[in-house]
């Protein structure tokens, strides 16, 4: 087992650090322990959770919600809920929609994005605007963020939005652009005109053209350049790492093993392997243990043939549970030093 602490400590001076793993496997506890540590070093840290268990709150025993909250000196704790994103981000688009058609169309603007709440992939494209949202502050007001992930399927389907969305965006300028070009056409050569009940849209001095479709434009744009600076941030090396966290077990080596292939595929930097709740050596003996320990270490065996150019940082059990700044700062030390 290669053990290597360094690498873990130079991940803490990058800009964006992903921890995740199969449910159940320490994801948070790591996480925390992370963000205390480089809190500690003097950097700003911002840790999120977007695992929709948040146990986030749990592991520092604070109430840690949808807002920013400072739990000690340098560090601030997030939970975001998807369920509560996808309203707000209904919400905003009805805002916006609204701004840009006839009154008699707002009925259907409600009806068509409610429908739209429910839809598959709502919670998980207006999560990722958030993450993206703040993956762009990193910089400003915070120097680290942590995202404490929900289980690896959901996190590896959640990293490949940014390229889908920026795609489907970049479609839709492109549509308007070319819809922009046939309403000039159209207004040449005397097209429909505007105000009627064909069109739904205002008249002229109500809902001037030009301005909507500019307006439509810097909403596309905006979003546009949200998701790519995200995706640039995602894919580079030097200011992005993801930290794969599992068990001595077959179940959290198999969802590993299959997480670090998706994410090599997508490129995301895969920057180190914590094996946590390892038998510790001291820990007795007799039979039951004997055979715990056997077992862990033909998984540990794996684990090295699985994961041979990462780093692997070896945790032990714990003889309690780690809540508390104090317990998670112990483990931010044994995971970099």
């Amino acid at each position: 087992m290669l053990l290597n602490q360094p690498v873990l400590s130079a991940l803490l001076d990058r800009r964006v650090i992903f921890v995740g793993g199969k449910g159940g496997v320490g994801k948070t506890t790591i996480a925390a322990s992370l963000a205390v540590e480089a809190a500690e070093r003097g950097r700003r840290v911002l840790v999120v959770s977007t695992d929709p268990a948040h146990s986030l709150g749990d592991v520092f025993g604070r109430d840690i919600g949808p807002s920013d909250r400072m739990l000690s000196a340098n560090l601030w704790g997030r939970e975001i809920d998807g369920e509560e994103e996808a309203g707000r981000h209904i919400a905003t688009v009805k805002q916006q929609m609204k701004s840009l058609v006839h009154p008699r169309m707002y009925d259907e603007v409600e009806r068509q994005l409610d429908l739209a709440r429910f839809a598959p992939g709502t919670e998980e494209a207006a999560l990722l605007e958030r993450m993206a949202e703040l993956m762009g502050e990193v910089g400003a007001r915070i120097d680290l963020l942590i995202f404490d992930t929900a289980p690896t399927g959901h996190t590896l389907r959640l990293l490949s939005l940014p390229e889908i969305m920026t795609a489907w965006t970049d479609g839709l300028l492109r549509h308007r652009e070319r819809s922009s070009k046939f309403g000039d056409m159209l207004k040449r050569i005397g097209g429909p005109p505007r105000g009627d009940e064909q069109t739904l849209l205002g008249s002229p001095a109500d809902y001037p053209e030009d301005a909507r479709a500019e307006r439509i434009n810097e909403l596309l744009l905006a979003r546009q350049r949200k998701l790519r600076r995200a995706r640039e941030i995602l894919l580079d090396r030097a200011a992005t790492g993801f930290v794969l966290v599992l068990n001595p077990d077959r179940l959290s080596l198999l969802e590993s093993q299959k997480a670090l292939q998706s994410l090599e595929r997508a490129d995301i930097p895969v920057a180190a392997v914590v094996v946590n709740r390892v038998l510790p050596e001291d820990a007795g003996g007799g039979e039951f243990l004997d055979a715990r320990r056997r077992q862990e270490a033909a998984y540990l065996g794996e684990i090295d043939a699985s994961f041979p150019r990462l780093p692997r940082i070896v945790l032990p059990l714990m003889p309690g549970d780690v809540h508390g700044l104090e317990a998670l700062g112990r483990i931010g030390q044994r995971l970099t030093r």
